[in-house]
C-alpha cells in the first residue's frame, strides 16, 4: 500500500498438462509432485491441475476415492506447494458432509501451509447419479490478485462467472476435462466469459483418455477482449505459463519431463 493505494505485483499462473493413472492416486501424486517442482522452477506463484486430477475422472470409482476435506488427508501436497513456494490446485473427490455422494472437488494448498477446498457446483448430465453439488463460490488471494475457481460444468453456467465478477475476481481459472469435440465450442464460450466479465479466462485441461473420453489437451488463455492468447496445441506434459498484471495477460508453453 502507497497512499492508500493497492500496488499490484505481477502474479504467474502455471497451468499443468499432465497424465493421469485411472484410480491410482499414489502415481498420480508422484506426476503432480514433478510438476509442482518444475512450475516453482519456471516461477509460478500458482500451479492449477486438471478436474480430478489426483483419480482421474473415472465417476464409478469416486465414492472408494472420496476423502473428507480435511487437512490431514493432503500432507503430501500441501509439504510440497510450501517447499516449492507455490500454491497447488489440484482435483480430487471430496466426501460429503450433506451427501452421500461426494463432490468433484479442489483442493487447494498455499505456500504458507493452509489448506482449502472447493466443491464443483454444477454438473453435467449424469454426474449427478454419483456426485453432489457444492454449494459456494470460492474466490482466492494472490499477490493483490483475486483468482476464481472453477471445475469444469461451473463454466457453462452463466451465475457462476457472473459471482466470479461481483466478488472481484480478477482472473477466472478452470480445471476442467474437454473432449477433443468439445474444445472448439468450449472455446467460444470461455471468450464469451472473459468478453462479458472483462477478466482473463485460463483453462488447465486433461491430456489422457480418462473416464471413457479422449481429453483435447490444448491448455489455453482467453484475454479480457476474449481473444485467444495462447494455447499449447498439444496433448503432451507441458506447462502454460501465464504472467497476469491488471488483467493484461501475456503467457508462454515449457516442455515438462515427467
Amino acid at each position: 500500500m502507497f497512499l492508500g493505494v493497492e500496488v499490484r505485483e505481477q502474479v504467474v499462473i502455471g497451468l499443468a498438462q499432465s497424465p493421469v493413472v485411472k484410480g491410482d492416486v499414489t502415481e498420480n501424486l508422484k506426476t503432480h509432485m514433478a510438476m509442482i517442482a518444475q512450475a516453482s522452477e519456471l516461477g509460478c506463484d500458482i500451479v492449477a491441475f486438471p478436474e480430478l486430477s489426483l483419480s482421474g475422472y473415472e465417476l464409478e470409482l469416486l465414492n472408494t476415492l472420496a476423502v473428507e476435506p480435511e487437512a490431514e488427508n493432503f500432507k503430501g501436497l500441501s509439504q510440497a506447494a510450501m517447499a516449492n513456494n507455490i500454491i497447488v490446485i489440484a482435483g480430487c473427490p471430496l466426501s460429503s458432509k450433506s451427501s452421500e455422494k461426494p463432490a468433484i472437488g479442489a483442493v487447494i494448498c498455499f505456500e504458507d501451509g493452509e489448506i482449502e477446498f472447493y466443491s464443483k457446483q454444477f454438473l453435467h448430465a449424469g454426474e449427478e447419479n454419483y456426485c453432489s453439488t457444492g454449494t459456494r463460490d470460492y474466490v482466492f488471494n494472490c499477490k493483490h490478485h483475486r483468482i476464481a475457481l472453477a471445475v469444469c460444468a461451473d463454466f457453462s453456467a452463466p451465475e457462476h462467472s457472473k459471482n466470479a465478477a461481483k466478488a472481484g475476481a480478477d482472473v477466472y481459472l478452470v480445471s476442467a476435462l474437454i473432449s477433443q469435440a468439445g474444445f472448439e465450442p468450449d472455446s467460444k464460450l470461455f471468450a464469451q466469459i472473459a468478453k462479458t466479465h472483462h477478466f482473463p479466462v485460463l483453462l488447465s485441461n486433461h491430456i489422457s483418455v480418462t473416464g471413457g473420453w479422449s481429453s483435447a489437451g490444448n491448455n489455453a488463455v482467453w484475454d479480457k477482449t476474449g481473444q485467444m492468447l495462447a494455447c499449447t496445441n498439444t496433448k503432451t506434459p507441458s506447462l502454460l505459463r501465464c504472467s497476469i498484471l491488471e488483467r493484461d495477460i501475456r503467457a508462454i508453453k515449457a516442455d515438462i519431463k515427467l
